[in-house]
């Protein structure tokens, strides 16, 4: 986390930034020599002794305002010229969301928003990439899947840097209708798919109870209510004599930290859950108690099941707890945090820290290899479990069968 200290001179910086451009609004002469722009002696001179970086911005901002061949609109450049400082980190986790932005990321970690129902990433080739559709949206059923690029929406070309806009552009009103552009690995033609919009509201854990008394529980994101609901589905499963748990984090994107530990603490015995180191070297450990629910686990994940779902995995098999079952998975190991800047309501995200799993294992690119392979080239759905064919699913049961004596 930011420091106080460092916290403070931001707001400061931001404070005397803002004091700085108001002054200058209008005091700004420009000299016309030919094809070329002079800054007249005595404002050249004010621009030289204020602070190098400082003096730069300001001085591009006064330029286009009093030069450009439209009238500019000065918050909006100012709005440009904050994105563009975080995008120049290079880390496709740090970004600056805007009023309507920001509000839009609180509430989907709340659990509902208008749009098709997609989790996205900046990819490595530039291309916004998904990571999962979430199921039963718009987006599921229309056939999206995980590592496809998104190419255009609504005709607009975007890419992983401009990441806010892709989503904008997918996000709308439910019932309305978006088109979107998909490059496929292993397709040579571009996918065109026109998806109406709906209320995606996402109910993070499903559970059931299955034969055998192994019960079964899905979470396919961690937001603010999933610890809760897990909560309630365990206490359930284990007042119907549970025997063992599948416990499926495939096509899971991650989200909230927090809950990802509460839902470990359930779980594991006493032992480290994760542990993050900031750019100092510090460490911060997370761990579990020894009160937790001891039966038989398998937990299921595939290329698709990313950040919180590694950590959960990650400390299941450092831990000895269980067996991972399924593919290796999508590999992010950088830790964000998210700051609201209460002057407009605007906000941003900002990696703070990468984590390890117990074992000391740094997973970002490479992801967590299951203790058992088996891969599917089929999406995982409700249907396909239903109609038996999930093999990941088949081999997570198996596991448990024998550990607990069934043939």
């Amino acid at each position: 986390m930011i420091s106080k200290k460092k916290a403070l001179i931001g707001a400061v910086i931001l404070v005397l930034l803002t004091t700085v451009v108001n002054m200058t609004l209008g005091n700004f002469i420009a000299l016309r020599v030919g094809e070329n722009y002079l800054i007249s002696d005595n404002h050249m001179e004010y621009y030289q002794e204020l602070e190098e970086d400082f003096s730069k911005l300001i001085y591009m901002r006064d330029f286009l305002m009093e030069n450009y061949y439209e009238e500019l609109d000065e918050s909006e450049l100012m709005e440009g010229a904050v994105r563009g400082m975080f995008e120049a980190t290079g880390d496709p986790y740090t970004t600056y969301m805007s009023t309507d932005e920001y509000e839009d990321f609180m509430t989907e970690t709340e659990g509902s928003f208008g749009g098709i129902g997609i989790i996205v990433t900046p990819g490595e080739d530039g291309f916004v990439t998904v990571v999962s559709p979430i199921e039963n949206t718009p987006g599921f059923r229309a056939g999206i899947q995980t590592g496809d690029r998104i190419i255009e929406v609504d005709g607009q070309e975007v890419k992983g840097p401009n990441l806010n806009k892709a989503v904008d552009l997918m996000r709308g009103e439910p019932g309305t209708e978006v088109e979107v552009t998909i490059r496929r690995e292993g397709e040579r033609e571009m996918i065109e798919l026109t998806i109406v919009r709906d209320t995606i509201k996402i109910e993070t854990v499903h559970h059931e109870m299955m034969e055998d008394d192994i019960g079964y529980i899905r979470i396919t994101n961690f937001n603010q209510q999933t610890a809760r609901d897990f909560r309630t589905a365990l206490d359930e499963l284990v007042g119907d004599n549970m025997q063992a748990l599948v416990l499926d984090l495939r096509n899971n994107p991650g989200g909230l930290l927090s809950q990802t530990i509460k839902i470990a603490d359930m779980l594991l015995d006493e032992q480290v859950i994760v542990y993050t180191e900031d750019r100092d070297g510090n460490r911060r450990e997370e761990t579990s108690s020894s009160d937790h629910v001891d039966v038989p686990l398998t937990v299921l994940v595939n290329k698709g099941s990313a950040s919180a779902s590694e950590i959960l995995a990650g400390a299941v098999q450092d831990g000895e707890r269980g067996t991972i079952v399924g593919e290796t998975t999508f590999g992010k190991a950088l830790v964000q945090g998210i700051r609201e800047y209460s002057d407009d309501g605007s906000g941003f995200r900002y990696t703070v820290s990468q984590y390890f799993t117990p074992d000391g294992n740094y997973i970002q690119d490479e992801g967590i290899e299951p203790d058992i392979i088996v891969e599917m080239e089929r999406t995982v759905s409700v249907e396909l479990i239903e109609e038996g064919e999930d093999l990941q699913l088949q081999q997570g049961i198996e596991v448990l069968k024998e550990k607990i004596g069934i043939e």
